[in-house]
């Protein structure tokens, strides 16, 4: 497969209009979890329909795009995220405000779309966190390719586990 470079970020928040596209990229990224060795993380429903209209009305659901249409999709929340209140085997770096990236996919059209996802919220905020599940390999490597810092471990709604992440920006 041979994969675009975008040349700028082309990040904007997603309408309700997007949806339709916003589900086949999640739909794609489940598959694209489970060959990869992590079928756990979404399953084989996340995120519900519900979840991700309430994100777009909120205004915190961004779609990263370019001349050829969507090809990612990210929650982007700046405050206090509450499964993040808890932390265990280690601790948060700062207590200061915070933006947590959440739910994020891609295509698999495009490369380095998380890197232009933190760039784009480290503008808005410099204090970010995220988690991924400890079978999320990539995501991982990712995360820590961008400056991230394991901290310990949260448990999100379901009560299962996830490594959590933050980056300061000096």
């Amino acid at each position: 497969m041979r994969y675009k470079k975008m040349s700028h970020d082309g990040i904007e928040k997603a309408k309700l209009e997007d949806l339709p596209r916003i589900l086949q990229i999640y739909a794609s990224a489940r598959k694209f979890m489970k060959q990869s060795g992590n079928p756990k993380q979404w399953g084989d429903s996340f995120p519900p329909e519900s979840l991700l209209v309430k994100d777009i009305e909120k205004g915190q659901l961004y779609v990263i795009k370019d001349d050829t249409g969507i090809h990612g999709v990210f929650a982007f929340i700046i405050g206090k995220e509450p499964t993040y209140e808890k932390i265990e085997q280690g601790a948060w770096i700062s207590d200061t405000e915070y933006g947590t990236l959440h739910r994020v996919a891609g295509d698999g059209t495009i490369h380095g779309i998380f890197d232009k996802i933190v760039d784009f919220c480290g503008r808005k905020i410099e204090h970010l966190r995220v988690d991924t599940h400890e079978q999320n390999r990539i995501m991982q490597h990712l995360i820590s390719r961008n400056g991230f810092q394991k901290c310990g471990i949260i448990h999100v709604l379901d009560g299962t586990p996830r490594i959590a992440y933050e980056r300061l920006k000096e």
